[in-house]
């Protein structure tokens, strides 16, 4: 299978808008089109380009998503339909099959805990060696 230059470049421009997490994100029949090949051909060109067949590609890429919003103490809910789910019961069990966990366990695992202060700045020898050093005048020659 010989690619050209022009479908290459077109298969590139696919993959990016595969990756984009938008409502009414284009179909794969949508990018095969406008391509001007079969939805086929596309997908069979795309996985030998790119490895993985572009729903394999969207759905990793929603799912890394997820993890980070998962991550930063975002709902199972908010981040399945952030994500572009329509169902949180399909979302979490895709998660769960792709990530090996459930979405919720993930949050739990995951979510980095802020402290309400920071701790007080050490004060040691390095410490008190630059504030002695910025009290001491400039050298003038």
């Amino acid at each position: 299978m010989l690619l050209t230059l022009s479908r290459t470049t077109s298969l590139a421009q696919a993959r990016e808008q595969l990756c984009e997490l938008i409502e009414d994100a284009p179909t794969v029949h949508e990018l095969a089109a406008a391509s001007g090949i079969s939805t086929a051909l596309f997908i069979r060109q795309f996985a030998a380009v790119f490895g993985e067949t572009p729903h394999q590609l969207r759905i990793r890429h929603r799912m890394e998503h997820a993890k980070s919003l998962l991550g930063r103490g975002r709902s199972v809910t908010e981040t399945c339909f952030e994500v572009g789910f329509a169902s949180v019961g399909t979302f979490s069990a895709t998660f769960r099959r792709r990530v090996g966990i459930a979405p919720s366990a993930f949050a739990r695992r995951t979510v980095v805990a802020v402290p309400a202060t920071l701790p007080v700045a050490p004060r040691g020898c390095f410490c008190m060696l630059g504030a002695a050093l910025a009290r001491v005048a400039p050298v003038q020659l």
